[in-house]
């Protein structure tokens, strides 16, 4: 698969694996950066004395300041070209994580996150975009699979290497490791990406403004909703009718302006439309497993962050092995085929997951893992390649920004809906057993029987206790697991609406 991709190429000469490498780093740094952070948050609190609710808007700043400068990718790409964007992108994205790293207020953190997911959001968009203007549409698949590599194993490597180093290091490091990465980066895009220039656009900065808080209150709605009691709160509430009015307000008005941000136009072309839900869909799904599972089995199983990453693992490496058959299989199966066939896998590993109780084994959770990751690494390689195949050459990088929108989109709704799930099932899964707690139940008379223990005894009621919270809890994610292998399912009739794209035909270099 290799060699015919970085073989010498009249337009790009022997260039073409250092761009692929190039805009793999580029986005690596991105995706790594959004979970790498999430094991370290407890080392983090008396740094920046902050308390465990105050800390999550680490997390929550970085998400909202991307969402919102996600979609602007084609706009910025337009007026600067690729490089010049990408250069100013990788170099704002090295400082803000330095300043990260020098925080000592949650204040100074939440500031600093802001500008890193700023800085940061197109990077994704960019570099797919460079892809595909960079190769031909006949090997998008084999250069899609290399760069998806890193896209989809980082986010499933990052709270391992997070837990390493912030185990054998300090926090601040999770930070500082990007300088040196990002120094390659800048080195490599300013001499292998060709510069582009830019144009001239009017600024309409009143759009710019309604999608910002429109954008930027849905992501604040959709992390802390469960953490407020979602509409019952006052805050929630006001956020929600924000966001809603915003929206709106920005979609009348790009509608009826001449030289608009966004070309929503876009969404006329079906395959782009269809692989935009689909992606949300499936991310939201994947990404609430690779969220669940960890708390899960540090929660009940008692793993530590390390041992849980590792367990994690399986998922990555599944990914990559799927990654490397979907080039070949993208040109020998029917679209649709293998799109189910990959939701097929994903489906089976979560419901696989929502089989196993509490005396699972280590190994149990990576064969679920495993399908997961592997049904992971031959869907997102051809979905990636077929929603920019049929687009139209102007509207390449605001096709891969609003596609990476839909995949940040999806991980947020996603995740807030499956956190609560799991939270509100735990709750009357609470009640329900702790109903069946009665003298006169024999099935208890038999457990206390077999641990030595009586009703009388003051150690009993907290053990009861922590068993039915464990039972509660554990029946909650086995619930959110089989729900989220039924949501992929559903997947599947949205993939046989998908035209079928003959990949053999020769497209236009990029630049």
């Amino acid at each position: 698969m290799l060699n015919n991709l970085f073989q010498y190429h009249p337009k790009l000469g022997n260039t073409r694996w250092l761009i692929i490498l190039t805009v793999m780093i580029v986005a690596i740094l991105e995706v790594l950066d959004s979970t790498i952070v999430n094991v370290a948050l407890p080392h983090m609190m008396p740094s920046l004395g902050a308390n465990q609710e105050q800390i999550t808007w680490v997390l929550t700043s970085y998400i909202v300041a991307s969402a919102m400068m996600i979609p602007l990718t084609g706009f910025l790409t337009r007026r600067m070209g690729y490089r010049k964007l990408l250069l100013i992108d990788i170099t704002g994205f090295m400082i803000s994580s330095f300043l990260c790293g020098t925080s000592n207020a949650l204040s100074m953190m939440i500031i600093f996150r802001l500008l890193q997911g700023g800085f940061g959001a197109a990077l994704i968009p960019l570099s797919q975009a460079i892809l595909r203007e960079n190769f031909p549409l006949e090997e998008q698949g084999k250069a899609m699979a290399i760069w998806g590599l890193g896209i989809m194993v980082a986010p499933v490597f990052g709270p391992t290497l997070g837990g390493f180093i912030t185990e054998h290091a300090s926090w601040r490091w999770i930070f500082y490791i990007n300088g040196p990465v990002c120094f390659i980066a800048l080195l490599l895009s300013f001499l292998i990406i060709k510069p582009s220039k830019g144009e001239k656009e009017k600024i309409d900065f009143l759009s710019i403004f309604l999608m910002f808080t429109g954008i930027g209150t849905l992501q604040i709605f959709l992390d802390q909703g469960n953490s407020y009691d979602w509409l019952r709160s006052n805050f929630i509430l006001s956020l929600a009718v924000t966001s809603t009015l915003s929206m709106i307000l920005f979609i009348v008005r790009t509608a009826k302006h001449q030289h608009p941000i966004i070309q929503f136009s876009i969404f006329k072309d079906r395959n782009f439309t269809l692989s935009t839900i689909g992606l949300a869909l499936a991310a939201g799904c994947l990404f609430s497993v690779l969220t669940l599972e960890p708390i899960m089995l540090e929660t009940l199983f008692g793993y530590t962050p390390i041992l849980a990453g590792i367990t994690m693992m399986s998922t990555g490496m599944a990914s990559a092995l799927g990654m490397m058959f979907s080039p070949l299989l993208i040109k020998k199966c029917n679209i649709r085929y293998l799109l189910s066939g990959a939701l097929l896998f994903i489906a089976y590993g979560a419901f696989y997951l929502s089989t196993l109780n509490l005396s699972a084994t280590q190994f149990n959770f990576m064969v679920g893992n495993a399908f997961v990751g592997f049904g992971m690494g031959l869907f997102f390689v051809p979905l990636s390649t077929y929603a920019l195949a049929t687009l139209k050459q102007d509207f390449i990088t605001e096709g891969s920004g609003l596609f990476s929108y839909g995949r940040m989109l999806g991980i947020s709704i996603g995740i807030s809906l499956f956190s609560t799930l799991v939270t509100r099932l735990t709750q009357t899964n609470w009640n329900e057993l702790g109903a069946n707690i009665s003298k006169l139940n024999n099935n208890l008379r038999l457990w206390l029987l077999h641990s030595h223990l009586t009703l009388n005894m003051p150690q009993t009621v907290g053990i009861l206790q922590k068993n039915l919270l464990q039972q509660a809890n554990m029946l909650a994610f086995l619930d959110a697991f089989r729900l989220i292998s039924f949501t992929v399912l559903c997947i599947i009739p949205l993939v046989f609406l998908m035209k079928n794209v003959s990949l053999d035909s020769h497209q236009p270099m990029g630049h």
